[in-house]
């Protein structure tokens, strides 16, 4: 479910899963880079998402999840939005608005709600791309907010996607093999040749 996102994740905390390597993220047919992980973020594991760490020094946590070919997906940026942030009340919206983000759009969206009665700060991007919807969260305390959102921005803007038939961009290009001698003039040869019903404001 997607509301896993806005849980405190700071209750679940466990070794993370292989599927990611060297900042890339691979799941099914997608090759996904994000942006670097500082040091001091803990991989932990939640239900529903692919990637999840939190920042004890910061209090903050930071979700990302993708998932590809739901028929409930085929939704504005804004609806899939509000889907992520059921369950929190008292929603108060710093600043939501389209971006340029992974050669598509993300809806990013700042806000602040209560969740079970907690107040807490959120910085969310929503994009979908090649059929797929990428959803990246970070939530933290208000008073803690700001401490560790840059962390987070590196990390969501340095999102780079890739999806077959496409050669894996991500992959280092393979050494250039030798070339082959060049056929005597008059001896040919064939050569061979991949939303929005919500209430903009100021960013904090």
């Amino acid at each position: 479910m997607r509301r896993t996102a806005l849980l405190p994740l700071f209750l679940l905390a466990c070794a993370h899963g292989d599927a990611f390597d060297e900042g890339v993220l691979r799941k099914g047919d997608l090759a996904i880079r994000l942006g670097p992980v500082p040091p001091h973020w803990r991989a932990i594991e939640v239900e529903g998402a692919d990637l999840a760490f939190r920042d004890p020094e910061r209090g903050g946590s930071t979700l990302f999840d993708v998932r590809c070919g739901l028929k409930d997906d085929d939704a504005p940026l804004t609806v899939l939005t509000d889907h992520l942030i059921m369950g929190t009340t008292e929603r108060d919206f710093l600043d939501q608005k389209t971006i340029p983000f992974d050669h598509r759009e993300a809806l990013h969206t700042l806000m602040r709600a209560k969740l079970d009665g907690v107040p807490m700060q959120y910085d969310i991007y929503v994009m979908k791309k090649d059929g797929c919807v990428f959803d990246l969260v970070y939530v933290a305390p208000p008073a803690d907010f700001t401490l560790g959102q840059a962390d987070f921005e590196r990390f969501a803007r340095g999102l780079h996607a890739v999806s077959p038939p496409v050669r894996d961009e991500l992959a280092p290009m393979a050494p250039m093999a030798p070339m082959a001698p060049i056929a005597p003039m008059g001896v040919g040869a064939p050569r061979d040749r991949a939303p929005s019903g919500s209430k903009p404001g100021d960013d904090p």
